[in-house]
This record gives structure tokens, C-alpha cells and sequence, in this order.
């Protein structure tokens, strides 16, 4: 069998090329980083937790008519995706006060917004993907109008979509980032959710001890990394009580970022 063809490789995955034209396979890999590849660590079994996450949220989005890239879940750490061109943007839903908001508003930790915020940031880990306005997207040609008026209306009906699915498992959604691809099938283009969305691209506390269950975890240095992604996993059902995603636990590799 020829060796896969190597695309791109990212902080926390690898896109290979796919078995046909118009698709990619992506790789979970179980590298963590965070402040901008500052901190670094390899948590095993993390890849394979964020490959079933992702597929049964990419899933639950499709049956709801939200596009996404996502086709089938070919093993442990592999999806077959759809090939898109990337947006150059990170859209962030927040609905509940965490991380940077905090910083750059004085707001406490865990204030409840008054309604759902959405906030682009340019996709540039050399600049430290920086907060954008509407006006520097359009002007850079990042996303036109329109493409701007329909990431918002998808994200906030992922929005919707994610934190009922979370909530009825006693999981409250404080915020979450999602990419968008362009999809080109002939003269006609379409934008879908793409990426990942799973606990390294949420942020999930527990309803009723406000546990954190995502990479803030590994941000903090608060431990237990893969036991909290896996019982996020055991709690939406994608992942069997008996079953392991990897061995014993996170496995620290290297710390840059004390």
C-alpha cells in the first residue's frame, strides 16, 4: 500500500491526502499546546477522545442541517473529511465570561453574558491569532459580507445545538471555537463547519460543581487532562464505561510554558 501523502500538519492534528478527489483524512494527534504553542505536552489517548467527540457533535450537526466537512470515522484516530479552503478565521461563540474576555473587560469569571457573543480572530499563530473586526475581514478579503452574515447565523445554531447537547448530560457550555471551509462544487461554493469541535476547542464546566472539563485543564495545570475529555466522552455516550482511549492517563512529554 503507498504511503499517505502528508498535506498540512497542525498543533493537534495531520491532514493526509483522502482516497478520492474532494476529500482529506485528518489525524488526531495527542499533542496539547496552549498560549500560543508556548506550552506544550503530549497526553495520551487525548487524540482518539477528540476523534469521537467530534464525530458524534459533527453528527448530531448534520441532522440538524448545519453543513460540516465531516464524512465518516475511518479508526481510533482518523476521519475522512471533506476537502475545503479554509477561512482564515477562528469564530468564538461565548455565552458565559472566561479566558481573554475576562482580561480585556475586567469581567469575573463565570459572569453570564446577556446574550451570545460572537468574536472573529485571524487565523496567524506568528501574531497570536488577533482579535478582528468585521471591517479588517472585508477589508483584507479574509470573507466577504455575506460569508460573514452566514458564519454567524452557523454559529449560533451550533451554538443552540451544542448547549442543549451538553446540558442534558449536566454539562454547561461557557464557549467554544469553530473554523469554517469553503466547499466548491462546481460554479457553486458553500460555507461548512470544519476543523474539530471537541474539549480543545470548547469550554465545558460541570452544572453542578463548575468542574473544568477541558484544556483549560492542561492551561492551568490543574491535571487530569484525558480523565476529564474522557468523561465528557462517557457522558454523551460515545465512549463504552469499560473502554480505554489510551493507558493510564496523560503523559506529560514536555513542558515549555512554567
Amino acid at each position: 500500500m503507498a504511503r499517505r501523502k502528508q498535506i498540512y500538519e497542525g498543533k493537534a492534528k495531520i491532514i493526509f491526502e483522502g482516497p478520492e478527489p474532494g476529500t482529506v483524512i485528518q489525524y488526531f494527534k495527542d499533542d496539547a499546546t496552549a498560549f500560543n504553542n508556548q506550552k506544550k505536552a503530549v497526553l495520551e489517548g487525548k487524540g482518539v477522545l477528540n476523534n469521537r467527540i467530534s464525530e458524534f457533535v459533527m453528527v448530531g450537526l448534520e441532522r440538524i442541517g448545519v453543513p460540516t466537512h465531516f464524512m465518516k470515522r475511518l479508526n481510533m484516530r482518523e476521519q475522512l473529511v471533506r476537502h475545503v479552503e479554509i477561512v482564515p478565521l477562528e469564530v468564538v461563540v461565548r455565552n458565559v465570561a472566561a479566558g481573554s474576555l475576562c482580561k480585556r473587560l475586567g469581567l469575573e469569571n463565570g459572569t453570564v453574558l446577556p446574550r451570545s457573543i460572537i468574536e472573529f480572530y485571524y487565523k496567524d499563530d506568528k501574531l497570536g491569532d488577533p482579535l478582528v473586526s468585521e471591517e479588517h475581514i472585508t477589508a483584507f478579503n479574509w470573507a466577504n459580507p455575506q460569508e460573514i452574515d452566514d458564519m454567524m447565523a452557523l454559529a449560533l445554531r451550533t451554538n443552540d445545538f451544542l448547549s442543549g447537547m451538553f446540558a442534558a448530560v449536566g454539562i454547561k457550555l461557557i464557549d467554544f471555537k469553530i473554523e469554517f471551509g469553503r466547499q466548491y462544487e462546481g460554479e457553486m461554493m458553500r460555507l461548512i463547519v470544519a476543523d474539530e469541535i471537541s474539549p480543545d476547542s470548547c469550554r465545558l464546566w460541570d452544572m453542578e460543581t463548575n468542574d473544568i472539563m477541558d484544556k483549560d485543564r492542561f492551561r492551568q495545570d490543574l491535571g487530569n487532562v484525558t480523565d476529564a475529555y474522557r468523561e465528557v466522552a462517557r457522558r454523551l455516550g460515545v465512549l463504552r464505561e469499560n473502554e480505554s482511549a489510551g493507558q493510564s492517563g496523560p503523559v506529560l512529554v514536555s513542558d515549555n510554558g512554567e
